[in-house]
């Protein structure tokens, strides 16, 4: 059973995933701290001074309803969400232009009776025009 494990997590997939994981949990801190310190403080300029997760609560005492926090969130998922497909388009475009480059097909060698054939068949063309 130890040995299975060991076989499935040393797949590449599952590494890269782990990796993925990581990465992807310092990016979205990062936005997080784009959002919070730097975007909505100037949306609060914008329009006027609201604070989104300090407006919009409901109830009393313990049980409240923060409405504001949650549209906070939605504003945060939105721009990490942009942010992430941004760099997947961003990095698709730079793996299109590198597989178009290795693509190109080499021109296949003709042998001596087809490079015959090319050129009775060029000169036909040449007499048909």
């Amino acid at each position: 059973m130890w040995k299975d494990f060991k076989e499935f997590a040393m797949k590449g997939n599952i590494i890269d995933l782990a990796v993925a994981v990581v990465i992807g949990g310092a990016f979205g801190k990062i936005v997080t701290s784009l959002v919070e310190n730097i975007i909505m403080p100037l949306v609060g300029v914008l329009t006027g001074g609201i604070d989104l997760t300090a407006s919009f609560v409901y109830g009393s005492g313990d049980a409240q309803i923060k409405l504001g926090v949650f549209l906070q969130s939605i504003i945060d998922f939105l721009i990490i969400a942009f942010a992430i497909f941004m760099a997947l388009r961003i990095m698709t475009k730079l793996t299109n232009k590198k597989e178009e480059a290795v693509v190109e097909e080499p021109t296949p060698e003709l042998d001596a009776k087809e490079e015959l054939l090319k050129e009775i068949r060029d000169l036909l063309k040449k007499e048909q025009a």
